[in-house]
């Protein structure tokens, strides 16, 4: 006879297969859904065009800047260097092999084809994921930084630096990043650059403006994260740092802030996946992420719906792999 324990479990075991089934039947009506959705409108799909956003072979001409004479074509390794004589000089040009047009002792006008080549160039949509990328992954890192002083100084006793960390996270968290991402740009970027400008310095150029909106608006929600996961940890902890002899700042890097670490990371986690989103809107400053990227090639293409679902996807691939790694760095911690 079975016992009870095991018709217990066995029991359980049907419900979790019966609810797993029940999952992937809603995943697939809902695919289904959209399938047969899409059959009812009068569309043209037209992925087979989608990876040539991602990686093409562009053909490259190479062209004669002066009229003359092909003096020379000599090889070598894999190119040739080819040297045209005219009355304004002599001009030499390298090519890939086998991508010669001309020969030897032939006459060449401005402009004429001296070679032509294939090669491959980085697509417009895999530019702007990387770009995507770099902007988050520097944000974030000036935003931990920023919110880790900020932090610091929202639970300090000197009120100089209490206050401006309160005024700082109050304007910052109460106003849209759209705004910001405005002022920096439009306001902070035009005074900058303008000063720099009348001291013989170079620009600014605008994606660090953007930049600096991203840092500035996760820092503030960074600094608080850090003010609730310090505050979290027993006053205990920092008298026996005292006690021990310890400074603040000792107690705080090898005592409280560790701890506080591991308490922070699953809401430090959201806050740098929605980052990742909130990159999007610097296209509006003419930064060529993703989200701008998808929009000029939807401009050019007229294919909307590939284009917008592959955008979403490649977004669902940076956040899902950043939550990957911060859920395993979080079990790093609880395993220490």
């Amino acid at each position: 006879m079975s016992s009870p324990i095991a018709l217990k479990r066995s029991k359980q075991g049907n419900h979790y297969y019966f609810w797993v089934g029940v999952f992937f039947f809603i995943v697939i009506s809902v695919v289904l859904s959209l399938y047969f959705s899409a059959l009812q409108i009068d569309y043209t799909w037209r992925w087979y065009r989608i990876p040539k956003y991602f990686a093409y072979q562009e053909q490259v001409e190479i062209k004669a800047e002066i009229d003359g004479e092909a003096l020379s074509i000599l090889k070598k390794g894999e190119v040739s260097v080819v040297q045209v004589k005219g009355l304004e000089g002599t001009e030499s040009y390298t090519v890939p092999e086998g991508a010669l047009e001309i020969e030897e002792g032939d006459t060449i006008f401005y402009g004429d084809v001296l070679a032509t080549y294939k090669k491959w160039r980085v697509g417009i949509l895999l530019e702007g994921l990387w770009l995507t990328l770099k902007v988050s992954i520097i944000a974030i890192v000036f935003g931990i930084l920023i919110g880790l002083f900020t932090g610091l100084a929202r639970i300090s006793s000197n009120p100089a630096l209490k206050w401006s960390a309160i005024t700082y996270i109050e304007m910052i968290r109460g106003s849209p990043l759209l705004v910001q991402i405005f002022i920096w740009y439009f306001v902070l970027g035009t005074l900058i650059n303008n000063i720099l400008t009348k001291h013989g310095i170079g620009q600014i150029p605008p994606l660090w403006f953007g930049i600096a909106a991203l840092a500035g608006f996760t820092g503030a929600y960074v600094a608080e994260m850090v003010r609730a996961g310090i505050q979290s940890i027993h006053r205990g902890q920092t008298e026996a740092a005292r006690s021990l002899g310890m400074t603040y700042v000792k107690s705080m890097r090898y005592v409280i802030l560790p701890q506080a670490l591991r308490r922070i990371l699953p809401p430090l986690s959201g806050q740098f996946i929605s980052l990742i989103k909130d990159s999007s809107l610097l296209g509006i400053i003419a930064i060529r992420e993703l989200t701008k990227a998808t929009r000029e090639v939807v401009t050019t293409s007229l294919q909307p719906f590939e284009l917008w679902f592959v955008c979403a996807l490649l977004y669902l691939v940076l956040t899902f792999s950043l939550s990957m790694l911060l859920q395993y760095l979080e079990r790093r911690q609880l395993a220490v």
